[in-house]
C-alpha cells in the first residue's frame, strides 16, 4: 500500500467511531445502555471478519469504517453504563477501569502482533478481533440494565431489581426515589436542549477536554514512538518493537493504575492538572531530543540524550495515563443532567474522535512543514494553555452524586469557576 492508503486504512476507523459515537447516544436512550454494548460487540466481530476476509483494500476500508463504528458505540456506551451504576464515592474509579481496560487492550494488541508479525499473518491480526466482540456480546447479556435507564422509562420494579443487583437492598429505595425526583423536574431532552442555554457551560466543558485528550499529542507520540526509539540508538526494528511494546504498552497498563487507586481520594482536577505539568516538560524534552539528533554530528548508538528521549516518552506515557486518559471520560460522564447524559457523552465523545482525526491527518505534515522539534513544542504549548483553562474552568466533581453535580451546574458561573467541595457543602 502507498503511505496515502495506509493513512486511509489507519485514519477511517475514527471516522466510523465519530459516526457510531453520534449514533450511541440516541441508540442508548431509547433502547438502553445494554442493547448499547451488545451492538458494538457485534460491530467489533463484524469488522473483523470483513477485514480478516478482505479481497481488496476497498472492502479493508470498509472493514474498518464498521469496526470503529463499534469503537464509537462503545466509547460512549461504556464508560456510560459505568457512571451510572457505581457509587458516587467509587464512580470516578469504575469509569476509569474502563480507560484500563482499553490500556490493556493495546498491550495484548502489541502482543499478539508481534506474535504473528514472523509469519507475515495480518488476516489473523484483523480476524482475533472477533474474540474481544464475542466476549463483549456475552458479558453485556449477563449485566443488569442501568436503574437510571429503567427508572426513565417509568420501569421502577425492574430498576429496583437491578439497583439490588449490583448494590444491594440497604438504600435502593432511597436512591432510586432521588433519581425519580430528578427525572420529574423535566420532560425528555431534545437535541436543541443539549446545546441550549442550561447545559452550556457542562456541554462546553465536556468538549473542551475531549479535544485537550487529543490535541496534547497523545496518539502522534504513539504513533511516533518506533521513530523515537531508532532515533534513540534502537536500530532494528525488533529492538524498536520490544520498546513500544514495554516502555508505551506496559507502561501505559500500569500508569492507568495509578488513576483508579487515586481518582476518588485525590480529586479528579488535581490528577488532570499534575499529568499536564508531566506532559509539558516531556514533550518541550523530547523536542529538545529532536534537535539533537537532527545534527549530523549525532553519535549512533543510544547517546545519553536518546537515552532521555525514552525516558521522557515512557514520562508523558505515565501523565496521560493516570491523568487526560481516564479522568476526562470519568468527568465527561459525571457533569451532564440524567435525562440529557446519552446524548450529551455522544456529543463530547463525537468530537474526542474528530479531533483524533484531525491529529492523524496533520501530523506528519505538521512534521514536514514546521520540523519534528517544533511539532512536539506545539504540543506543549497546548498543554500550558489546557493547564489554564482546565485550572479555571472545570469544577471538582469527587464525591458527589450525578444529581448533586447537576446542582453544581445551575450555579452562577462565578461560583461554578470556583467550585469546590468545601464551598459547596460547607
Amino acid at each position: 500500500l502507498s503511505s496515502i492508503v495506509v493513512e486511509i486504512v489507519t485514519s477511517w476507523v475514527t471516522l466510523g467511531a465519530l459516526a457510531g459515537a453520534l449514533f450511541a447516544g440516541s441508540f442508548a436512550d431509547r433502547f438502553g445502555r445494554k442493547r448499547a454494548l451488545i451492538l458494538a460487540g457485534l460491530l467489533f466481530a463484524t469488522g473483523a471478519i470483513i477485514q480478516a476476509a478482505t479481497p481488496d483494500v476497498e472492502i479493508l476500508v470498509l472493514g474498518r469504517l464498521v469496526i470503529g463504528a463499534g469503537v464509537g458505540v462503545a466509547s460512549v456506551a461504556a464508560p456510560l453504563y459505568a457512571a451510572e451504576m457505581a457509587p458516587k464515592e467509587s464512580r470516578g474509579r469504575y469509569v476509569s477501569t474502563y480507560q484500563l481496560a482499553i490500556t490493556m487492550g493495546i498491550f495484548l494488541a502489541y502482543v499478539a502482533d508481534a506474535a504473528l508479525t514472523p509469519a507475515e499473518a495480518w488476516r489473523w491480526m484483523f480476524g482475533l478481533a472477533v474474540i474481544p466482540g464475542v466476549l463483549l456480546i456475552l458479558a453485556a447479556i449477563l449485566i443488569p440494565e442501568s436503574p437510571r435507564w429503567l427508572m426513565k422509562g417509568g420501569r421502577r420494579g425492574d430498576a429496583r431489581v437491578s439497583y439490588v443487583k449490583s448494590r444491594g437492598s440497604d438504600d435502593a429505595d432511597e436512591q432510586l426515589d432521588l433519581i425519580q425526583a430528578d427525572l420529574d423536574k423535566d420532560e425528555a431532552a431534545s437535541w436543541g436542549e443539549v446545546f441550549g442555554s442550561r447545559v452550556r457551560k457542562a456541554l462546553w466543558i465536556g468538549v473542551g477536554l475531549a479535544v485537550i485528550q487529543q490535541v496534547t499529542g497523545i496518539n502522534a507520540i504513539i504513533y511516533y514512538a518506533n521513530e523515537i526509539f531508532d532515533r534513540a540508538g534502537f536500530t532494528t526494528a525488533a529492538e524498536q518493537a520490544d520498546a513500544t511494546l514495554f516502555a508505551v504498552g506496559l507502561v501505559n497498563v500500569l500508569a492507568t493504575l495509578i488513576a483508579i487507586a487515586f481518582v476518588d481520594k485525590l480529586g479528579r482536577k488535581p490528577l488532570l492538572l499534575t499529568g499536564l505539568v508531566g506532559m509539558t516538560f516531556s514533550l518541550i524534552l523530547v523536542g529538545g531530543a529532536f534537535v539533537r539528533f537532527s545534527s549530523t554530528d549525532a553519535p549512533t548508538g543510544p547517546s545519553l540524550l536518546g537515552i532521555i528521549t525514552m525516558v521522557a516518552l515512557v514520562v508523558y506515557i505515565i501523565s496521560f495515563a493516570f491523568s487526560l486518559g481516564p479522568v476526562v471520560w470519568t468527568v465527561i460522564n459525571e457533569i451532564y443532567p440524567n435525562r440529557i447524559r446519552g446524548r450529551a457523552v455522544a456529543v463530547a465523545t463525537a468530537v474526542n474522535w474528530l479531533a483524533a482525526f484531525v491529529v492523524t491527518q496533520t501530523f506528519l505534515s505538521l512534521l514536514d512543514e514546521i520540523g519534528d522539534a517544533v511539532t512536539f513544542w506545539l504540543f506543549a504549548a497546548i498543554a500550558v494553555l489546557s493547564f489554564i483553562w482546565i485550572w479555571a474552568k472545570v469544577p471538582e466533581t469527587k464525591g458527589r452524586s450525578l444529581e448533586e453535580i447537576e446542582e453544581l451546574f445551575d450555579l452562577p458561573p462565578e461560583d461554578v469557576a470556583g467550585a469546590y467541595p468545601a464551598h459547596i457543602d460547607g
